[in-house]
């Protein structure tokens, strides 16, 4: 779960920094600027990784949750991987988001 947490964390975070630097644009008070890592793509950038994070912590959560299933013979069911999929889901919807506003 703190690598869901984490995860939520950077693909929040990474939406609020375009749109905060958005709007500034669009109000006048920022110049736009041709830098590598601008405010677009650092927002991009954090989405990105926040979304990996949750792919690979959810492989390696089902990955141990097999692996104790095996072992103990138990029938679990975990809500963090029901979690981490509509944080992802709703991950994609900010990172398409930024790509289609260009």
């Amino acid at each position: 779960m703190a690598w869901v947490r984490t995860a939520a964390s950077l693909i929040s975070f990474g939406f609020t920094i375009y749109k905060f630097f958005q709007g500034l644009r669009e109000a006048g008070q920022l110049k736009v600027t041709t830098h590598l890592l601008g405010s677009r793509n650092f927002g991009l950038l954090m989405i990105i990784i926040g979304l990996v994070a949750l792919i690979l912590a959810s492989i390696q959560h089902w990955q141990d949750t097999r692996t104790l299933r095996m072992q103990y013979q138990v029938k679990s069911r975990s809500v963090a991987v029901w979690v981490a999929g509509l944080i992802a889901l709703l991950g994609s919807v900010g990172l398409l988001a930024i790509l289609l506003n260009q």
